[in-house]
């Protein structure tokens, strides 16, 4: 019998085996308050111990009640006072080292693999085209699975891409565009099929707004996305409020996963707690379904096997790590990711910035006097108090936020590399970066801005019809 249960237990993934430990538990409690007989109380006691002794030689770790597998568990669940320095859900990031979040610690807590620089060589070989700066740089620096998705792709067999965006407000900044930006770049290189979800729904449930005003918020973040330059006929961008209504096959995997997916893991994987609406608990299956092909039958003829890659910053990972572990267990395919760092505030890299507060960034609606004056005014520095001391001892670009935000739309690497050891050794001043990045910024904006103008309803309305892309499957 013991070697029945442990041939048993050994098929299970981690997430299995901690709810079979958790109703072996309940089932303990329940016998002892119905005053069982002693021998089976004995037995189920017994039949708990072995589940977590399995359950700890699985995952290495202790079973804790409400606290699923670390590896599908937010950054602050289970960590010591060292490790707590840093905070990151997928609507908060708080860390006290002014450098950002580190990086290396996440990506071991969270379970991901680096993105090393064989990866970059192998997708520049793959492809034939120099990699993205943001590769380059290390601003995607984390992947999961990204070996499987240029496997197959070598094998000439297809995949698509899946990234999104919250619309919470009517204007987005810099930061939003990092993602997209990327997602384009990877489209035009492997030439796959694009899907972008707006989750107006999410917004709807966790901020004060009406169903209309979040809808309202999709379409027009929808042309900035649009402006980005994404291909119509390659790209579907759908709000949830709006096609969720119109397709089977998204709603019966939202349900799959829903079922597949108890109170306890979404408590213990985003922190909602008993007094959350059960429209936020059941909201995670929403954003796992665009990661399978089924969700979208009028662009994969319904064809179910076809990988998903998910480009996304690191905080969306709790999402992507329970989709992953469900996926087999309704005949998908798990997504694979490309995780970017986060982009920071003008403050300072210990927070991410808020679409709310019209200082913590630079947005695509600023004029450039707005730009000037934000970058000059609030953009945190590196440098030293006084020049003499700047000339001195020089600044330092970790911390630097124009720097930061140099590294993320400075295209020319050299030119990056030259500011940096100008600013490090002192020659050059913060106010001197901080003109360069406005240089930078200025131009882009306003090209971007030109492009949104260009972006009509019309053009929006034909985004977001559920259609055939220019693909065969």
């Amino acid at each position: 019998m013991a070697d029945s249960l442990n041939c048993d237990l050994k098929y299970l993934s981690p997430l299995q085996l901690f709810e079979r430990v958790t109703e072996q538990g309940e089932k303990v409690r329940a016998l002892k308050a119905g005053k069982a007989p002693k021998d089976e109380v004995d037995a189920a006691v017994r039949m708990l111990l072995s589940l977590k002794l399995s359950y700890k030689t699985t995952t290495g770790q202790d079973y804790q009640a409400g606290l699923p597998p670390r590896d599908l568990v937010l950054i602050n669940n289970g960590t010591t006072k060292e490790e707590d320095e840093d905070f990151v859900d997928p609507w908060n990031v708080q860390t006290s080292n002014a450098k950002g979040v580190d990086y290396d610690k996440l990506i071991v807590r969270f379970g991901s693999s680096k993105i090393d620089t064989d990866l970059i060589n192998r997708i520049e070989r793959a492809t034939g085209k120099k990699p993205h700066h943001f590769l380059r740089r290390g601003i995607f620096f984390s992947h999961r699975d990204m070996d499987q998705i240029l496997d197959a792709y070598e094998n000439k067999k297809s995949f698509y891409l899946y990234t999104g965006r919250g619309p919470s407000s009517q204007a987005m900044h810099v930061g939003h565009l990092v993602p997209f930006l990327f997602t384009k770049w990877l489209q035009e290189v492997f030439d796959v099929p694009l899907v972008i979800q707006l989750t107006d729904d999410e917004k709807y449930l966790w901020k004060d707004l009406t169903t209309e005003k979040a809808y309202e918020y999709a379409k027009e973040n929808a042309k900035d996305i649009i402006a980005c330059g994404f291909d119509i006929n390659k790209t579907f961008i759908f709000s949830d409020l709006d096609y969720l209504g119109s397709s089977t096959g998204f709603y019966k995997n939202i349900v799959k996963v829903q079922k597949h997916v108890t109170f306890n893991q979404v408590k213990g994987i985003f922190g909602f707690t008993d007094s959350d609406c059960i429209g936020k608990i059941s909201f995670p299956a929403i954003q796992a379904a665009p990661s399978f092909s089924s969700s979208f039958p009028q662009i994969f003829n319904g064809k179910e096997n076809i990988q998903c890659l998910i480009p996304c910053a690191i905080d969306q990972d709790p999402y992507f790590r329970m989709t992953r572990d469900v996926a087999p267990r309704i005949g998908q395919r798990k997504p694979a990711l490309l995780h970017s760092i986060f982009f920071p505030a003008l403050q300072g890299a210990q927070t991410k910035m808020s679409a709310s507060d019209p200082n913590s960034s630079v947005f695509l609606t600023d004029t450039p006097k707005q730009i000037k004056t934000k970058i000059n005014k609030h953009a945190f520095s590196g440098g030293r108090d006084t020049i003499e001391e700047h000339r001195k001892y020089g600044g330092n670009c970790d911390v630097d936020v124009s720097f930061m935000y140099l590294t993320f739309f400075l295209e020319d690497d050299d030119r990056l590399e030259q500011l940096k050891q100008a600013y490090t050794s002192g020659e050059l001043l913060t106010g001197e970066l901080k003109k360069v990045l406005i240089e930078t910024l200025q131009p882009l904006i306003a090209a971007h801005q030109e492009r949104r103008k260009q972006v009509t309803d019309e053009m929006v309305k034909q985004f977001m019809t559920p259609r055939k892309l220019a693909f065969e499957f």
